[in-house]
């Protein structure tokens, strides 16, 4: 029997970081965005029916999320179009997935899970979270955006503490020992339900 941990949580709370956590343990994780990464690149299975809606997307053989921004802020509606063509691929990315995983645990590394209803075919959620100021100056010592740009993200994405509300673990990543320690007791925690069933 195998168990799907959904891994979610708001931007620089820490979620990469605790899913290879999770990696250590011995879980299998399907990376949400790496995914999108995949279909993206050349030769990826977007490519194709994006040059179709969009031919100006595509860049060296592949699409380049950059001119896609420039695409929707241009046409609002051009969002929807690029989620019907790239969600169905996603979800053939995470059939694959299933279908060759071993582990005994899979965690789904998906952002929005809650905001797109992913929750809905997990065993369980864990969110990861740490407090607002840590957040912030860890998502602008990336130096990939500015202040105004992170609280536009930030308001698009489902409040934090709505996010914990929801889940059935909470992942406090203040401390890289803190975050593993939690990780180990929640592994260890599934197994023992794994081993009971």
């Amino acid at each position: 029997m195998t168990f799907k941990l959904g891994l979610t949580g708001s931007i620089g709370m820490g979620k990469s970081t605790t899913a290879q956590m999770f990696r250590d343990e011995g879980c299998e994780v399907w990376d949400a965005d790496a995914a999108v990464h995949r279909v993206y690149a050349a030769g990826g299975s977007a490519v194709g029916p994006m040059r179709a809606a969009f031919p100006q997307a595509i860049v060296d053989g592949a699409v380049d999320r950059g001119a896609l921004k420039t695409i929707i802020a241009a046409d609002p509606t051009a969002l929807k179009t690029i989620e019907t063509i790239v969600h169905p691929l996603l979800k053939q990315d995470r059939a694959d997935f299933l279908a060759n995983a071993t582990a005994d645990i899979l965690v789904y590394d998906i952002p929005l899970l809650f905001e797109t209803g992913g929750n809905a075919g997990m065993d369980a959620v864990a969110c990861v979270s740490v407090d607002a100021q840590t957040q912030e100056a860890r998502v602008l010592a990336r130096g990939t955006m500015t202040a105004e740009q992170f609280q536009m993200i930030r308001e698009k994405q489902m409040p934090d503490a709505e996010k914990r509300a929801r889940a059935d673990y909470v992942i406090v990543t203040d401390t890289l020992e803190h975050a593993r320690a939690q990780v180990q007791n929640i592994v260890s925690t599934i197994r023992a339900g794994l081993r009971n069933a």
